[in-house]
């Protein structure tokens, strides 16, 4: 026993049905079975029939009707202007206003000013997420179920960095792909950059924490590539010269497998992250590493954000502070390196201290989100900061100093409230700047 009409929607006698439920020429008769004959036995003559749904016109070949304007009076058109800028006429009431507007220069004008003051009203909402909202659904999970193995402290900032920046590539197109990216740093007190694309930032980013996965025992990506040193510009270098053709969309995904293996990895190794990476001609604990790894990878987030014209928020507060805090700690011993270069000054009062004493000091005072105060030691990378000794202040925005030791900001055009020794002052800000590198 079928509850549908066999002969699906067409009249009973083969004829086609015109779209109102009734076959054509069929009259009214089988349109009354199915309105008020209830009662009838389905698939029998007579019986109700339950019609097809419609199809809207906008889903079938057929144009739209066009919309027929009403005749108005001008005082009435004039106080639909108000209504017509919001969209809240009717279909018909718009098109007499739009028709009147092609006539009347008066009233254009006045629908120009209102369409224009609509726009200030209604303020664009971003798209896109609050970058604090992984951070809270994440907390938010963990209070209810604690992780069998958490991520360390350390390594949260390049968890959540490396998340931010796959989440700003995944709908890139191939244009954006290969939008040009200029990577800048500081070298030898003068300002040095390359040029890129922004899959060729990713394959710098994935060669460089190539540095981290080795040290955790994971495969290098560089694989049977050779290179001159473990040094991060080498690293880079090498691998875009053995690369075939210029870095494409490819390159995201072993890059985004890599950060988790290191996230994953260092999860493993406890909560101290004493183990040392090479950088070439220095070497940092993993703690720092990931640390630095994740410092980059916000900044050249940056770069790449810039070349496609998008909007990109510096990190969370609290991994903001956990990057000052490593730039602030390797401070002396740039300071030192830039002494032994003869590109920092002595000092006209040296206070040299043996290792572990208080010395000459520089307080470097960071505003805004991730902030702090740290006392820099200028005369010895042993030496410890004093507020007893302190003979320079130095006033910076946290993401102007980011972008300061990031190589972006020129240290004499760094936007900083100074106070003491000018000659101490220019040496931690160039020390700063002499931080980035490739």
């Amino acid at each position: 026993m079928k509850a549908y009409d066999e002969n699906d929607g067409n009249g009973e006698n083969g004829e086609e049905d015109d779209g109102t439920g009734a076959a054509a020429g069929s009259g009214t008769g089988s349109a009354g079975a199915g309105v008020g004959g209830g009662g009838g036995v389905p698939g029998a003559p007579g019986a109700a029939r339950i019609p097809l749904p419609r199809a809207s016109v906008e889903d079938g070949g057929r144009t739209l009707p066009e919309v027929a304007a009403v005749a108005l009076e001008h005082q009435v058109l004039t106080s639909l202007l108000g209504a017509w800028a919001l969209a809240a006429c009717s279909a018909q009431e718009a098109a007499a206003v739009e028709e009147h507007l092609g006539e009347c220069d008066a009233c254009a004008e006045e629908a120009l000013r209102l369409r224009e003051a609509v726009t200030l009203l209604q303020r664009p909402e971003s798209l896109d997420l609050d970058p604090a909202l992984r951070t809270r659904v994440l907390d938010g999970c963990l209070e209810r179920r604690p992780p069998r193995i958490p991520v360390p402290r350390w390594a949260a900032p390049y968890d959540a960095e490396t998340a931010r920046l796959d989440a700003l590539l995944q709908d890139f197109g191939d244009a954006e792909w290969h939008a040009p990216v200029r990577l800048r740093w500081f070298e030898a007190d003068s300002e040095a950059s390359r040029r890129t694309t922004v899959a060729g930032v990713i394959a710098h980013l994935l060669t460089v924490d190539g540095t981290v996965a080795v040290s955790l025992g994971l495969a290098d990506p560089l694989g049977d590539i050779t290179t001159p040193s473990r040094a991060p510009a080498a690293r880079t270098e090498a691998y875009w010269r053995a690369s075939h053709r210029p870095p494409t969309r490819a390159v995201r995904a072993p890059w985004r497998a890599q950060s988790h293996g290191i996230v994953r990895t260092a999860s493993f190794t406890g909560e101290t992250g004493g183990m040392p990476v090479p950088y070439g001609d220095f070497e940092l604990p993993l703690r720092d590493a990931m640390l630095d790894r994740a410092f980059e990878c916000w900044v050249h987030a940056e770069d790449i954000a810039d070349a496609v014209d998008y909007p990109y928020a510096p990190p969370s507060a609290r991994h903001l502070n956990s990057m000052i805090d490593l730039a602030a700690r390797l401070l002396p011993g740039a300071l030192a390196a830039r002494r032994r270069a003869g590109l920092a000054a002595p000092g006209g009062r040296p206070h040299l201290v043996t290792a572990g004493e208080p010395g000459r000091s520089l307080r470097l005072e960071i505003e805004g989100s991730g902030g702090g105060e740290w006392l820099i030691p200028l005369d010895s990378p042993g030496a410890v900061g004093s507020a007893d000794h302190e003979v320079a202040h130095v006033a910076l925005d946290g993401v102007e100093f980011c972008r300061l030791a990031a190589g972006h900001v020129p240290p004499a055009e760094a936007a900083a409230g100074q106070v003491g020794d000018r000659e101490a002052i220019r040496d931690v800000l160039f020390a700063a700047a002499g931080l980035s590198r490739m």
